[in-house]
């Protein structure tokens, strides 16, 4: 047990080290794409844990993304606030805005939550673009930059830091005895009432928490980029989210991870074919679903047990000569 600890805590390590060096071995180009990849990996993982743990199907998750954007650059081009007081106060926003729409949608379940929480991305999409006086509508609003600089290599550390936290944070949160409060409710939402547990609570507290990851993640990306625009509130984008948590397998951890990843790479080398790509992705994702429901990490998993069952095989016929000879 010692051993497989000092292996995983070293494999842990060189992996760490890996990603910490990886900016230095790639151009500005791939750095930028793996800081939107690490932006997705928060998006993913954090709806991961609604929709995939809680059971809660939200289509607003970009939605409050934009939020947490929107807020923060509001606050520092019409009222000179300090970024980092911006952000903060955008995550505590979408955070907000996540606990009343999961009080709103309690008694929702299925397509009309998911309704519900579409429509809500929607009105604040039609107030975003309306709002041109404050929000400059479809020309975008520009807003400043994180440290006042726009180089990828420095935002790839803060996203990756944020996409650790997050990833950790919400492990942490599905060992403790919230999640599986969160699980139970998923699985029979009457039962989990019977033995005690406030489904109330537990719910608007899944909204409000996924919300402020969301928001947390679009704040930091609106001063990466410096430019803000409603077509980050286009359902295209909960689509993107959506694919990437189905293509890495939904209710795992590294899922949305390896979804995320993935996903905006192939995106980025399909960027050419416009739209036609999201098509490809729906292909993508029926193909997986046939094949392997649970998505990449399915995939892997097989792909490993099979290599371990060809190695155990390879290995019988000498261990039968070693017991003939003795």
């Amino acid at each position: 047990m010692n051993s497989r600890n000092r292996s995983l805590g070293f494999g842990i390590s060189i992996g760490l080290a890996g990603l910490l060096l990886l900016p230095f071995a790639v151009g500005s180009y791939a750095q930028h794409v793996l800081v939107v990849s690490l932006y997705y990996v928060v998006l993913a993982s954090s709806w991961n844990l609604l929709a995939g743990y809680t059971g809660l199907f939200s289509l607003a998750h970009h939605a409050f993304a934009a939020l947490g954007g929107y807020t923060s650059g509001m606050l520092a081009v019409h009222a000179g606030v300090p970024v980092p007081l911006g952000i903060l106060a955008g995550v505590i926003l979408a955070g907000a805005a996540g606990y009343g729409l999961g009080a709103l949608t309690l008694r929702m379940r299925a397509i009309y939550l998911a309704l519900a929480t579409w429509a809500f991305a929607e009105s604040l999409r039609l107030i975003i673009a309306a709002e041109y006086k404050f929000t400059r509508g479809d020309l975008g609003l520009r807003v400043p930059h994180l440290f006042g600089t726009s180089n990828p290599r420095v935002h790839y550390y803060i996203f990756l830091a944020l996409a650790l936290l997050t990833v950790v944070a919400i492990r942490a949160l599905l060992h403790s005895k919230i999640g599986y409060r969160l699980r139970a409710i998923r699985d029979d939402e009457e039962a989990a009432a019977t033995t005690g547990i406030n489904t109330v609570r537990w719910k608007k507290f899944a909204f409000a928490v996924t919300s402020a990851m969301a928001g947390m993640a679009g704040a930091f990306y609106g001063h990466y980029i410096g430019l803000l625009s409603p077509v980050s509130i286009k359902f295209t984008e909960m689509a993107t989210i959506i694919i990437m948590v189905i293509v890495g397998g939904l209710r795992t951890i590294s899922g949305p991870i390896v979804g995320a990843v993935f996903v905006e790479v192939l995106s980025e080398v399909l960027r050419l074919s416009g739209e036609v790509r999201m098509v490809l992705f729906a292909l993508l994702v029926i193909v997986l679903m046939r094949l392997y429901p649970g998505g990449l990490m399915a995939f892997v998993r097989s792909v490993a047990r099979r290599l371990r069952r060809y190695t155990a095989l390879r290995e019988v016929p000498a261990s039968w000569q070693e017991k003939e000879i003795s």
